[in-house]
């Protein structure tokens, strides 16, 4: 049994994490020979392709009625993005920031999150709590829209070229298998996730914070790594930043339409407040010098360490 789980939880994560790179390949490649300005696809398919994982993850779960993995996979992936992959980048090598894009993504960031608290202290975010994140994420996207815009307009090599349809049947073809693997992959890790709880006798929505949200960050993960090793690591900090403003307006802002999400005293007492927190020490490490020394990023790495340790502590 335990065997069989693991075989599943393990082809899970490769439908995942290769269908998300064939989504945003292809998704690029589209752009390219369709005609359709890159901008336009950089600032909603690929943006969406890297936060797809969860997004399918935690849609199947509200759509499953398993709303704890719901709420844990989103706001875990939110922890775990800053925590564990960016605090582990910062402790490499120090990073210098643009402090301009930085605040504003990070004000989305902080915006979705205080969002998120405001509206479930009465227990429950609702379809109505779930529009109102939808709303954040609109203008991120927005924001990113009118910035790439602003950057790249001048550009001639930006320009569209409608004369390379050679071969676009296939990206279209690995456009749908990417989203299609994301899906199924999606489906077997959140009934896999399910079976280990009930299996170690471990909350699901612990399950949803951990193991799940780890899981469907491995794309983060693996980006930030190979921006790190090709020097780019800077790339990482406004990846993560607009990736947690989706795990959270989009993702939750969505799910609460396929059916109200109850909120458990768990997330409003301990996830929630440790979500903000750590959101709020990575704004501020980063506005101080413009850049993120590894000290902070050690401290920021401890503090996911000392938040998961706290989970199986106090809430298993």
């Amino acid at each position: 049994m335990f065997l069989t789980t693991a075989l599943l939880l393990a082809v899970s994560l490769l439908l995942i994490i290769k269908g998300a790179d064939w989504f945003i390949e292809s998704a690029v490649s589209i752009s390219e020979k369709s005609g359709i300005p890159k901008i336009i696809i950089g600032a909603t398919i690929v943006s969406f392709a890297t936060t797809a994982p969860e997004f399918a993850v935690s849609a199947t779960a509200a759509f499953m009625n398993h709303t704890e993995m719901t709420i844990g996979n989103a706001v875990g992936s939110a922890i775990c993005n800053i925590g564990l992959i960016l605090g582990s980048i910062i402790i490499i090598k120090a990073i210098p920031i643009d402090l301009d894009s930085f605040l504003r993504k990070g004000a989305f960031m902080l915006l979705s999150g205080a969002v998120l608290i405001l509206t479930t202290l009465d227990g429950i975010l609702s379809r109505f709590d779930g529009v109102l994140l939808f709303l954040i994420f609109a203008g991120f996207m927005y924001y990113n829209y009118r910035l790439q815009t602003a950057i790249f307009k001048d550009d001639p090599n930006l320009k569209p070229d409608r004369s390379h349809m050679v071969g676009l049947k296939k990206d279209i073809l690995f456009f749908v298998l990417g989203a299609l693997c994301v899906v199924i992959g999606s489906r077997i890790l959140v009934d896999t996730g399910i079976t280990i709880a009930k299996m170690f006798g471990v909350p699901e929505m612990i399950i949803g914070l951990t193991l799940l949200a780890l899981g469907t960050s491995l794309p983060e993960l693996i980006t930030a790594i190979s921006a790190t090793i090709k020097g780019h690591q800077d790339l990482s900090i406004g990846n993560i930043l607009g990736a947690n403003t989706m795990d959270i307006a989009l993702i939750l802002g969505v799910s609460s339409q396929i059916r109200p999400l109850p909120i458990i005293p768990q997330s409003i007492s301990y996830d929630f407040p440790v979500m903000i927190f750590i959101m709020v020490i990575l704004i501020l490490f980063g506005i101080t010098k413009k850049r993120f020394d590894r000290w902070e990023g050690a401290v920021i790495l401890c503090s996911y360490l000392a938040y998961v340790a706290g989970l199986f502590l106090w809430y298993n």
